[in-house]
């Protein structure tokens, strides 16, 4: 008689337990972003205020964009720039705007491949859970393809498939007198997490991390795990 227990519930602890274990783990693991960044003639933050709008218009007045914004928002003044009470008074206009891709499947081998069970994934199956998400003009989708691979290690079937997402945030600030770019610059990170609520702090962080940088470099930048930060 198998010792496994044949119960829905059972085999649904089964099933979920490597991913369990998969998100404990990426918990603990620092985030890696590539940051890209171009200055000319950023002016001291003396004397200068700023305003983050939406630089694409569909997210204007959204809670979703107002909770990013504050973040970007906060990273400003650390830097020394007042916040102003509205685009109009403002020196500085910072565009800001975020995104994750609908994701791509990668798959490896894990080993022994059991032939009665087969692969669990195929193309005319989907992925478990999957949710499709939309493009918009930056690049990115606000939601995209939910799904994570698992490995049933009692059942080896030699593969093991999953999801990656490439996720971004885009930020510009123009002088609002003349209109003068002054900064631009991206950070994009690729997960197996399309959340946003996680994705977009760390891009920020990581953005503004020995901001602004060199012109016209593009540098890997590490942001510890939220429970590390300021230690």
């Amino acid at each position: 008689m198998s010792h496994f227990s044949t119960s829905p519930l059972g085999w649904l602890k089964a099933l979920l337990a490597p991913l369990m274990l998969a998100t404990l783990a990426a918990c603990a693991t620092p985030f890696n972003a590539d940051v890209s960044r171009f200055a000319s003639q950023l002016p001291a933050p003396q004397g200068q205020t700023f305003a983050v709008i939406a630089d694409d218009p569909a997210l204007a007045g959204g809670l979703e964009f107002s909770q990013y914004a504050r973040l970007v928002e906060a990273r400003m003044a650390q830097l020394g720039y007042a916040p102003a009470a509205s685009a109009a008074d403002a020196t500085l206009i910072v565009r800001f705007d975020y995104g994750v891709d609908k994701g791509r499947e990668r798959v490896r081998s894990t080993g022994f491949a059991d032939p009665y069970w087969g692969s669990w994934y195929s193309p005319r199956m989907g992925y478990w859970g999957g949710r499709r998400g939309y493009y918009r003009p930056f690049g990115y989708a606000r939601y995209g393809a939910w799904g994570y691979g698992w490995y049933d290690p009692w059942f080896d079937n030699g593969v093991e498939s999953y999801t990656v997402y490439t996720s971004g945030i885009s930020l510009k600030i123009d002088r609002k007198a003349d209109g003068q770019r002054l900064f631009e610059g991206k950070a994009e990170a690729v997960s197996t997490s399309n959340r946003l609520q996680h994705l977009v702090p760390n891009l920020v962080e990581a953005m503004f991390t020995d901001f602004p940088g060199n012109s016209g470099e593009t540098v890997r930048i590490s942001v510890a795990p939220e429970k590390k930060r300021g230690n």
